[in-house]
């Protein structure tokens, strides 16, 4: 019985001895990670045909981050559905792909265990022309486009440089055809269009400035002649950013939007609008409807959202004492930028020469109902001539020019007054209000001037850029 007793602590000071062994080999010592400093979310400038290096500090305790890691780098070029994937480190590399956001992430392979970590970064593509002001000038007849630098440098006839060719003459606009967030994989473009009867216009990569095409490749069935009036992207409740719509040969034009952002045919012209009217090219695109002038019936005419014709069959308030808008009686419209719901003005130059002034407003909703208010003599009429540029503001309150000056002209009162701005005596050529309504963009013959026009300034000039060949026609800025 003692021998027993004796056996059996025996045996269980054994197996406390192998147990006590065996939890010692239980602690774990987990391996070094990568400690990577500057590259997480961060962005990268990387301009075509330069070479982009990306270098972030990598550490791991212990070993060696060249031996005993693996580097792959993943860019996303969206547009061709494709990843672009570079091995080493750091990323060097002459950057080919393209102008533009790019998502992109580094994963890191430790080859002691094969665990990965992933760090996201992204690259933006630029080029000489991703930042800077666009011009489009008329050169003695001769079509010029320019390219101002942000520090002003001007590359003067740079299309001329770059595709050895000269642009259609009789410049009317340079219109920007940029694509939203939700587009990305659209084009991004430059129309130059133009009045010439052998070729209305060119379209231009926005990125290089090299010509994509002719204007006419914009139609699925081109007219014969294209006569541009005037362009703007689709407005509307949902912005279109890359369908334009405007005035063509008299008739409006609505770009094609039931295809993918992407795809060839989006924003392309079919058909224009049909009906029995000579548009002007001053329209206004409100929530679901356009307002335009009919320059053939003289009269105001409508369109549904879409572009449907309704000519002027709308209703007119029986208060319109001002005017009959279905029986205006001028052929030969100035400006007009008509407001949705709020008071409206339109210019006329009557057969006497007067400038006629009407003033009416055709209300939001469901009421189409157009009101004529009001019906004068335009206070500035004796300084209106052939070359008068018009541009308002979002507050009614409009700019013209007049051999050398602009003046401010305020409808409610009629009041009349001279900018400070001096262009030396030359001849304004080009007129536009920002966004915000505080700066007017001015062109003069061999200059583009910015006036400060916000509340309580008298339009001096803050900024000047000069080298531009002839006269400013148009002006983007990007």
């Amino acid at each position: 019985m003692k021998f027993k007793s004796i056996a059996i602590l025996a045996l269980i000071t054994v197996l406390y001895t192998s147990c006590k062994k065996d939890l010692g080999n239980y602690v774990y010592s987990p391996p070094s990670e990568p400690v990577v400093t500057g590259i997480n979310n961060a962005t990268f400038a990387a301009l075509l045909g330069d070479t982009l290096t990306i270098n972030p500090k990598v550490t791991l305790a212990g070993a060696d981050p060249l031996k005993d890691l693996d580097f792959e780098w993943h860019i996303t070029v969206q547009e061709e559905l494709r990843e672009a994937v570079y091995k080493g480190y750091p990323l060097k590399m002459v950057y080919n792909l393209g102008p533009g956001d790019r998502a992109c992430k580094l994963t890191i392979t430790d080859k002691r265990n094969g665990l990965f970590y992933t760090f996201p970064f992204k690259i933006t593509g630029t080029t000489q022309f991703s930042a800077g002001i666009l011009v489009l000038s008329n050169d003695n007849g001769v079509t010029k486009l320019s390219f101002v630098k942000p520090d002003k440098t001007v590359l003067g006839d740079i299309y001329k440089s770059l595709n050895k060719d000269d642009l259609p003459i009789n410049p009317v606009q340079l219109y920007y055809s940029k694509p939203l967030p939700y587009q990305p994989n659209t084009k991004e473009e430059y129309w130059v269009l133009s009045n010439d009867p052998n070729k209305s216009g060119v379209v231009l990569d926005a990125s290089t400035l090299l010509k994509r095409t002719d204007f006419a490749a914009q139609f699925f069935s081109p007219p014969a002649v294209i006569n541009t009036g005037y362009l703007e992207p689709f407005l509307g409740p949902v912005q279109m950013g890359t369908v334009p719509t405007g005035v063509i040969n008299g008739k409006l034009y609505v770009g094609v939007s039931s295809t993918a952002p992407f795809a060839d045919d989006y924003g392309k012209f079919a058909n224009e609008q049909g009906g029995d009217y000579t548009m002007s090219k001053y329209f206004t695109h409100g929530s679901s409807f356009f307002i335009g002038y009919n320059l053939k019936g003289k009269a105001f005419i409508t369109f549904g959202a879409d572009g449907t014709y309704s000519g002027n069959n709308y209703k007119v308030d029986a208060a319109s004492t001002g005017f009959d808008p279905k029986n205006v009686g001028y052929d030969n419209l100035l400006f007009m930028k008509p407001t949705e719901g709020g008071p409206s003005y339109a210019f006329f130059k009557t057969a006497t020469g007067t400038i006629t002034e009407l003033s009416f407003s055709y209300p939001m909703g469901d009421d189409r109902t157009f009101k004529g208010v009001g019906k004068r003599t335009f206070k500035g009429s004796a300084l209106i001539d052939d070359n008068t540029k018009w541009v308002v503001n979002s507050l009614n309150v409009f700019y013209f020019s007049s051999k050398g000056k602009i003046y401010r002209y305020n409808p409610i009162n009629e009041d009349i007054r001279q900018l400070d701005a001096d262009f030396g005596g030359k001849k304004v050529s080009m007129m536009k209000i920002s966004l915000d309504d505080d700066t007017l963009t001015v062109g003069a013959d061999g200059a583009v001037y910015t006036l400060d026009v916000s509340v309580s300034k008298t339009g001096n000039i803050t900024k000047t850029i000069t080298g531009i060949p002839g006269e400013p026609v148009d002006i983007v800025s990007r």
